[in-house]
């Protein structure tokens, strides 16, 4: 099955449109192998306009391909050029490419003219285009003598350039004798033709050294124009014999402050422009006036074409390129400022040369058939066609009966051999020419596939496929595709067929992978070819870089991981901006990373990963944001000067992409606090101008900070400084005081004004008081320089009012307020009355007293203070001076206070005393009185001596504090078992006087534990407590001891050896009996460990112990040692072989418990303590 050339109906995804022309382009490009006869087809020529370098050879290029190989020759300004005729030209062998020798003799304007190349062979010839051959031109300026220009301030001025006229033109610069260009801005700018405009000009403009320069690029030289001199002055500098001479000169206007724009260029309200279709169409306007005038620029019945239009020259200048006939129309510009507005309309027409709607292309027909030549171009005005056969006029050419000229086409029916040649369309206009070649050839040839043999192609999967088979034959071969070695035609609804040949699938998938084979047929024969298709895993980017925002300093770093397919090649490469990173070693690559270190402002940008197979590449970004805190504003600029006001104004600076949210501004007070900056206000960061109010008599300056998320900026340059005009003071001085040092005066202290607040020069202070109650005018004083004022020969502590006023040499501040003092204190003169002592108990009493007269006190009234001491009775006088007395101060006017913390059972004095601002007046007569009685403290120790069976002696030390008469003492003890338990209380009663005390008939080898307390007519006090353990009954523990030493345990114990010692003589007789048992080695070898030797020394058997307990007792206890049984009180215990309570006679062990056949008896009591068991409880458990 044949597939279809293309279907119609099917609608082309958008993505494959770029594939669609590619193929068109493949199709024009269909070219007949060379090693078929062909025609002539010109490969290579020279420009049409070519403008050569006169100091090199001259080089014009014509190439041509063709079967048999064409020949060449040439024609100059429409004759034959005869090249072997003039010895400096040579054409180069095997094409038509001419070289002129110029460099050794002859001029290059010798050779100005026009070429045209024409390549023959025997089926046709071929032409270039008319070459137009001009030598360039870099001519100097003509010599000229340039006086100096002075004109006034304001005025406006053009320079003129005039360069010289070149070919191509040149390209026009000012600069200075440094070499260095000149600044250009909105007021200062260069137009189109090379001149220098200057809206207005200033005294900065002036110099000697305004120079123009023209740079022609074919020659690499640059021309300059001599200096042109400017001097600009004030009108006040000028007489008027000089204004009047200046008058005439062509340079100046008359002279003004402020006037609307006008235009120095172009001339008029309107204008004309005429551009090609496909230029860069550029409109000019450039005005003067002042203040400098701002151009606008609008199209009439129109917009603007948004992606290709381009302000240039500070607007001055509109530009839009690849214009077409629908950007004719009236353009208007606008010059603007204060004063006025004028405008200039331009009319543009926008004319075409002709260009190609449809170039003929080359026709490759069989014998028999039919074609056509079609040649369509358009222009402005329309062009006019006109064809040639083989170079010549068609008009003129031999006929040939195959063909009919049509306008524009030319019609070929029943084509023969001879009907091949080479056909030029010619479509031309008063703005340029097209020419195009092509043939027609007619050959009758099979088919034959072009394509190399067994191509391999690999394809991204779900993408499309192209796989090609370029073919030729005549007549024109039909092509099938087949997929396998015996597959049939590949159907079109999954394939497309392209004319070139092409085997298109649209989205490859694995299962495309194979062999194809295209086979191309005509009636003269068949050819086929085999190509090879891969499906590869398409490069994926599984984790893409991520925007950051990271602060200037610091690293910052981007990943970006790639899956890709394993059978082909992969890199990766960053890029910034898309362009190469920088060289520098800051930025570090390592596999999938990129990292960045301290990272700088040039940083910022959008940084790229692109992965890079032989097939496809994927590429992902993000953007570096690198923030800061702003750089500080500049241009501070103080506008709008009032007295009390003044708008500061500043241009901010890079908020280093960090938004600026607010400006702190701040001032300096250079008069009055030079060095010293204060805040003066906020703003948003919206704002770029702020009004201040001011304080008068200041000489400020203002600095202003940028505020962003990440800090603060640096301070701006200050601002100019503004000194405020004098005013009288505002406020006057605040914390006035009125207090006496002494008894008879009255001192005035104030908190002065500061030299910001004093609002002008002479700052000094009215002081005024008047005694309340008292005088009946104000006395005052004027002083500087001061914040306290004396006033003596006051009577002693009476109210006075007082005011205090600040005045400048310019007036008096507002009337102050009035505030209430007192003249200087004295001591109180009377000592509180009828002082009375209430006991509350043992540690509390109160004190009652009476108020002393208000009139003695003298002063403030601060309180009453309370002195009181704890003294013996009768030598109360006698050991004052040695007492430590105690001071309680009550606040105000009260007159009763509570002492807290007495001591119980004591004697104490006091006296009260009225406390002013002075110090303490005299104290009131003393006053005595008693504590009760409390309860006692804990007694000061409790001892427990000289245990036995039955009896426990204590011994103790009384209360350190008593607080009373002691009356007797509270013993209670109660008997402690083996579980802790606790048994009955026992309470007895001893006598005050008694420190010893001995308890009897106490159980033997018993814990106790004792409660001990003192007693007062008050009560009991707190308790101490001890315990203590009898001693063990001696007679039982003799006879525990003496069972060891009984003659029938010790025979039962030699019976049981012997008994043992016969049963190992048997083991060993029967063991060696067998042979195989070698007893003895294995007793030596392996002892029993549990059994021992007796002591030879006491008769006694050896220790024994569990294998955990081989520590011995030790000889003394935890028990006190005036509780304890010592060792030379039991020599006849066991002490000495024991380890603890059940250490030493237990059930694994312990040969009394087996063979005495008493059983082993519990503890006979527990321990509330820690402490270990003492012996005595020990050898109790055996009883």
């Amino acid at each position: 099955m044949q597939l279809k050339i293309m279907p119609k109906k099917k609608r082309l995804p958008a993505g494959r449109v770029a594939l669609i022309l590619f193929l068109c382009q493949m199709i024009s490009a269909l070219e007949v192998p060379l090693d078929l006869v062909q025609p002539p087809t010109i490969t290579q020529q020279s420009p049409k306009d070519y403008i050569i370098d006169p100091r090199e050879n001259i080089v014009i290029q014509c190439e041509a391909k063709g079967k048999p190989p064409p020949s060449f020759s040439w024609t100059r300004n429409g004759t034959h050029f005869d090249i072997d005729k003039d010895p400096l030209v040579t054409m180069k062998p095997g094409s038509g490419t001419l070289t002129i020798n110029i460099m050794s003799e002859g001029k290059a304007e010798t050779y100005e003219g026009v070429y045209q190349c024409t390549a023959r062979n025997e089926r046709g010839a071929a032409i270039s285009n008319n070459i137009v051959v001009r030598p360039s031109r870099s001519p100097l300026w003509t010599k000229e003598k340039l006086e100096p220009i002075t004109l006034r301030n304001g005025q406006s001025l053009v320079l003129p350039c005039r360069p010289p006229l070149g070919l191509p033109p040149p390209i026009i610069f000012w600069m200075d004798n440094s070499f260095q260009r000149l600044p250009q801005s909105e007021r200062v700018s260069q137009g189109l033709n090379g001149d220098l405009y200057f809206s207005n000009v200033l005294p900065e403009d002036t110099r000697e050294d305004y120079i123009c320069y023209a740079r022609f690029n074919h020659t690499q030289t640059i021309q300059q124009k001599q200096p042109i001199s400017v001097k600009v002055i004030s009108v006040d500098e000028l007489n008027d014999t000089i204004a009047a001479n200046l008058s005439d000169t062509e340079f100046y206007t008359k002279p003004n402050r402020e006037r609307p724009p006008t235009f120095l260029t172009p001339e008029g309200n309107t204008s004309n422009k005429e551009e090609l279709r496909g230029n860069v169409l550029s409109l000019e306007c450039i005005a003067e006036g002042l203040p400098t005038p701002v151009i606008y620029w609008i199209k009439e019945d129109g917009t603007l074409p948004t992606n290709r239009t381009f302000y240039r020259n500070f607007k001055k200048t509109l530009q839009i390129i690849q214009v077409s006939e629908a950007d004719s129309g009236n353009y208007q510009c606008i010059a603007k400022n204060a004063l006025g507005a004028i405008h200039h309309t331009i009319s543009v027409t926008v004319k075409a040369a002709p260009y190609w709607i449809l170039a003929p292309q080359n026709l490759v027909l069989s014998p028999g058939e039919d074609g056509s030549l079609i040649c369509r171009a358009n222009g402005n005005p329309k062009p006019r066609i006109s064809w040639l056969s083989n170079g010549v006029p068609i008009e003129i050419a031999p006929d040939d009966p195959s063909r009919k000229i049509d306008g524009d086409t030319i019609i070929f029916s029943n084509v023969q051999e001879r009907s091949s040649a080479v056909y030029q369309c010619n479509a031309s206009n008063e703005y340029g020419y097209l020419l195009a070649n092509a043939f027609v050839n007619v050959l009758a040839e099979p088919p034959r596939i072009l394509t190399s043999a067994n191509t391999l192609y690999q394809v991204i999967a779900n993408r499309p496929a192209l796989l090609d088979c370029a073919f030729f034959g005549s007549p024109l071969p039909t092509i099938e595709w087949f997929k396998g070695a015996k597959g049939s035609a590949l159907r079109d609804d999954i394939y497309v067929l392209h004319e070139n040949g092409t085997l298109e699938i649209p989205v490859a998938q694995k299962d495309s992978t194979g062999t194809y084979t295209c086979v191309a047929r005509n009636k003269l024969g068949m050819a086929k070819n085999e190509v090879h298709l891969e499906i590869k895993d398409p490069t994926r980017i599984i984790k893409q870089p991520e925007y950051a925002v990271v602060q200037r300093g610091s690293t910052v770093s981007f990943e970006c991981k790639v899956k890709h397919d394993h059978t082909l090649t992969l890199t990766i490469t960053w890029l910034k901006d898309n362009g190469e990173l920088p060289s520098d070693g800051r930025f570090t690559v390592d596999k999938d990373h990129l990292e960045v270190a301290d990272v700088r402002d040039s940083d910022g940008g959008a940084y790229t990963c692109v992965a890079n197979t032989t097939l496809d590449m994927v590429s992902a970004s993000a953007v570096l944001s690198v923030v800061d805190v702003p750089n500080p504003p500049f241009d501070l600029e103080l506008t709008d000067q009032l007295d009390k006001s003044v708008q500061l104004s500043w241009t901010p600076g890079d908020d280093n992409n960090s938004p600026i949210t607010k400006f702190i501004i701040e001032y300096e007070d250079a008069m009055h606090e030079a060095g010293l900056w204060r805040h003066q206000t906020e703003v948003s960061g919206m704002q770029t101008t702020a009004q201040l109010k001011l304080s008068p008599y200041v000489n400020y300056s203002f600095r202003v900070m940028a505020v962003n998320s990440l800090g603060r900026s640096l301070p701006s340059e200050p601002s100019e400084q503004y000194l405020t005009k004098a005013a009288e003071p505002d406020t006057n001085p605040t914390a006035v005081e009125g207090l006496g040092s002494e008894p008879d005066n009255l001192v005035i202290t104030w908190k002065p004004l500061n030299g910001f607040e004093s609002n002008g020069p002479g700052l000094q202070y009215k002081v005024s008081w008047l005694q309340k109650d008292g005088d009946d005018e104000w006395a005052s004083v004027v002083v500087a320089n001061v914040s306290k004022y004396i006033v003596s020969g006051t009577p002693t502590f009476v109210p006075y009012l007082i005011k205090v006023q600040a005045l400048n040499d310019v007036g008096f501040a507002p009337e102050p307020a009035v505030v209430m003092g007192h003249s200087g204190e004295d001591l109180p003169m009377v000592a509180p009355g009828n002082v009375r002592v209430n006991v509350v108990n043992s540690t509390l009493a109160e004190v009652h007293w009476d108020p002393v007269p208000l009139k003695s006190i003298r002063g403030h009234l601060q309180g009453y203070r309370i002195y009181y001491w704890k003294a013996q009775e009768g030598s109360l006088k006698r050991n004052r001076r040695h007492i430590e007395k105690k001071i309680l101060t009550f606040q105000g006017n009260k007159t009763h206070g509570m002492l807290p913390g007495l001591e119980p059972f004591s004697h104490y004095a006091l006296n009260v005393r009225v406390v002013n601002g002075k110090g303490e007046g005299p104290a009131s007569p003393d006053r005595v009185f008693n504590t009760p009685e409390g309860v006692p403290s804990a007694p000061s120790s409790l001892k427990i001596i000289n245990p036995t069976l039955d009896s426990l002696t204590l011994e103790w030390d009384p209360p350190s504090r008593p607080n009373g008469i002691l009356t007797e003492y509270t013993l209670k003890y109660q008997p402690i078992n083996s579980t802790h338990e606790l048994g009955p209380l026992v309470d007895l009663k001893i006598p005050a006087n008694k420190t010893r005390w001995t308890l009897k008939n106490l159980n033997f080898s018993t814990r106790y534990k004792f409660y001990f307390y003192a007693q007062t007519a008050a009560g009991s006090g707190s308790q101490i407590t001890e315990e203590a353990v009898t001693t063990v009954d001696e007679a039982m523990a003799s006879r525990q001891v003496d069972i060891a030493t009984q003659g029938w345990f010790i025979g039962l114990m030699c019976a049981v050896a012997l008994l043992i010692l016969i049963l190992l003589i048997v083991c060993f007789i029967r063991r060696n009996k067998g042979g195989k048992y070698p007893v003895k080695e294995k007793e030596d070898a392996h002892a029993d460990p549990e059994i021992q030797p007796m002591k030879e020394d006491d008769g006694t058997f050896g220790e024994y112990s569990d294998a955990e307990d081989h520590k011995p007792l030790k000889k003394g206890s935890r028990t006190p040692s005036d509780r304890t049984v010592k060792k030379e009180d039991s020599d006849d215990s066991l002490v000495d072989y024991g380890e603890g309570v059940n250490g030493q006679f237990n059930e694994d062990g312990s040969f009394i418990g087996q063979y005495s056949g008493k059983k082993e008896k519990e503890p006979a009591e527990g321990n509330e303590s820690s402490e270990a068991p003492s012996p005595v409880n020990a050898m109790n458990s055996f009883v």
